[in-house]
């Protein structure tokens, strides 16, 4: 499917380039992060931003979510000041207001909530405000949930249970997401090692007892699990993966989506990125868009787990890989409006 609609603008505070990309609104309003990173050149970003909002269509409709995918992207050419950032985003945020609710944002790769809150000053089309300002804060948490989630259903099928005591795991990418993992995986007795390129989150790491290894030597350690939880574009024809499960919240892990099967063929699972990281949008819908208390969301984020289940299961009845599963279970639900078959915890409240 290709994208619906792309805005691209320069901003007239700050001069710099932001993007919208509406990929679908099939199922309702597209949703998707705001990414704030520096990119070689603005194609780099154009580029970033149809791959990702294509990614977020497919978490949302395999998610079974009422939401169709989307992403906007700032594409910086240098660190700015404090100044500056607060312009850029303003800038970006009359960008999305002219959208008219067609394009949702929230965090993502370098905005958090404190972002959206500078956003929300000029449109109120923004999700994931701190709490003491009515959002839900930071969904790093619950996209751990639901990346443990999918987790669980991909031990069982390589190991033939979800014991993690003793299992090691390899968490490429110790930022929000990727502590929140180390620290659950720890506490149930896995060894864990992490890589990140920043040496301070390394540090960071192992004052709280994980080992750690450089970003490039991540890949290549014998692990039982590896979990990418920093960029995309990990995957690629060559690349040579050390542990047999991997299942992680990075976005577009592959390079090329044929990667999956050179994985498959290796004798590697590999799950697919936009299942196991739904848990964040999966988590911040449910509190601000349905109303569910904390308890309820957090029991539809678990839903990924079976999800997970039924998509692998898939794959080893029909001889094919997850990618494809999931592939067809979105494409199922974009064709004809149908809720995917995942567990509902209990009936939503009125929508606001």
């Amino acid at each position: 499917m290709s994208v619906q609609e792309l805005v691209v603008r320069r901003g007239r505070r700050s001069g710099v380039t932001t993007m919208v990309a509406v990929h679908s609104s099939k199922l309702g309003p597209a949703v998707g992060g705001c990414r704030l990173k520096v990119y070689p050149r603005v194609q780099d970003a154009i580029d970033d931003v149809l791959r990702l909002s294509a990614a977020m269509t497919r978490k949302c409709a395999v998610a079974g979510l009422d939401f169709g995918g989307g992403k906007s992207v700032i594409a910086l050419d240098a660190v700015p000041t404090a100044e500056q950032r607060r312009e850029i985003l303003l800038d970006h945020a009359d960008l999305i207001a002219s959208l008219d609710g067609a394009y949702l944002a929230g965090p993502d790769v370098g905005t958090g909530p404190d972002d959206m809150l500078v956003l929300h000053e000029r449109t109120p089309h923004v999700f994931c405000l701190p709490e003491e300002h009515g959002g839900t804060g930071s969904s790093s948490g619950p996209t751990a949930v639901g990346v443990l989630a999918a987790l669980r259903a991909g031990s069982r099928a390589v190991f033939g249970d979800d014991e993690m005591h003793g299992r090691k795991v390899v968490i490429s990418g110790y930022g929000s997401v990727g502590a929140h993992l180390a620290a659950g995986l720890a506490g149930q007795g896995a060894d864990v090692v992490v890589s990140d390129v920043d040496g301070r989150r390394l540090a960071d790491a192992e004052k709280q007892g994980l080992s750690v290894v450089p970003p490039e030597q991540a890949l290549g350690i014998e692990a039982d699990v590896l979990i990418p939880a920093a960029v995309g574009g990990v995957f690629g024809p060559e690349t040579e993966v050390a542990a047999p499960l991997v299942v992680g919240p990075a976005n577009n892990q592959l390079t090329d989506d044929t990667v999956a099967a050179n994985l498959a063929a290796k004798g590697i699972l590999w799950i697919p990125d936009f299942v196991a990281s739904a848990g964040g949008v999966v988590y911040t819908l449910g509190r601000e868009a349905q109303n569910l208390t904390h308890e309820q969301a957090i029991a539809r984020v678990e839903t990924l787990e079976e999800t997970t289940r039924r998509i692998l299961d898939a794959a080893s009845a029909n001889g094919s890989t997850p990618l494809a599963e999931a592939d067809a279970l979105a494409e199922a639900r974009l064709t004809s409006g149908a809720e995917p078959r995942t567990p509902s915890p209990r009936e939503p409240r009125t929508a606001a």
